[in-house]
């Protein structure tokens, strides 16, 4: 069939003229989704690592998002249904960005982001941009791009990240401190020459006084006391199969309708030991965005 394009290009159409067309925007759309399904993904900071004169940002805990110049795709490629006035002003190049509703709004957000058409709660949404994933050379170049284009172009629901230079640790930690007590999750690091490349990039990290994780819910394990009648705890295993408990982090409502069996959840500790077993788990949410 390819054959058949080549010939195209220099004489008549072929006979599968209408196929080969098909086939080549497939092709593009293909593209345009793996792109959103592989982005460049933080790994964690340790206290090794010297990210003097690196650029951080607040770590935004929203949906992330890709515009490929047309229509806003979430991680996983699929297509989302924000209305007409959420994209107008975005350009015509791709960018990389978190769905944003606000700290503390993630449930929120993924609520907003999953309907499988437009709506009104799109409106309490930003387009928090942090990367040009196809423009050349490194991160203060490509964000440079989006940086003069808002500009040049205000948008109701889009901004562009501010990004402030690391001086030292010390620096990185008042930061970091000061994001917390805001109620924000953490920081993002990044390597002002980093290109961009699809996968966990060691030029990207992620700062915070602990870790976070996905788990799957095994079962639900009885209270005592005050939580006699209700879940206790929640047994559940990690990716490669090691199991622990889960009690603490949970509302009296989630106590009283836990996570369900099979259920993925995230939660957070600090550190592991040497079994593999989290240290201090604590239950932070159902991961509801894990189809999206």
């Amino acid at each position: 069939m390819f054959s058949g394009y080549l010939n195209w290009r220099v004489g008549s159409p072929p006979a599968n003229a209408g196929k080969i067309v098909c086939l080549l925007l497939c092709c593009v759309l293909l593209t345009s989704q793996a792109r959103a399904a592989e982005p460049m993904l933080p790994q964690v900071y340790t206290e090794q690592v010297d990210v003097s004169r690196w650029l951080m940002s607040e770590k935004l805990d929203g949906v992330r998002g890709y515009w490929d110049g047309k229509q806003l795709l979430s991680k996983n490629g699929n297509r989302l249904h924000p209305p007409t006035e959420f994209t107008r002003d975005l350009p015509a190049f791709p960018l990389e960005g978190e769905l944003w509703g606000g700290r503390g709004s993630f449930e929120r957000t993924v609520s907003i982001v999953r309907k499988q058409q437009p709506h009104d709660g799109w409106r309490q949404l930003k387009f928090a941009i942090f990367d040009v994933p196809e423009a050349p050379g490194g991160f203060t170049e490509r964000i440079e791009q989006a940086r003069v284009w808002f500009v040049a172009h205000p948008a109701d629901y889009a901004f562009v990240i501010p990004q402030i230079p690391v001086r030292d640790q010390v620096h990185l930690q008042q930061e970091l401190q000061r994001i917390e007590r805001l109620g924000g999750e953490g920081l993002i690091v990044r390597k002002p020459d980093a290109l961009y490349t699809a996968g966990r990039s060691a030029e990207i990290l992620k700062v915070k006084n602990y870790q976070d994780a996905e788990a799957t819910v095994v079962a639900h394990l009885p209270g005592k006391g005050r939580n006699e009648g209700r879940l206790g705890s929640l047994l559940v295993a990690l990716e490669d199969g090691t199991q622990f408990k889960i009690g603490t982090g949970f509302s009296d409502a989630e106590r009283e309708s836990p996570p369900v069996v099979g259920a993925l959840i995230t939660f957070k500790y600090y550190g592991k030991y040497q079994s593999g077993i989290p240290k201090f788990p604590s239950f932070k949410r159902i991961r509801r965005d894990r189809d999206l």
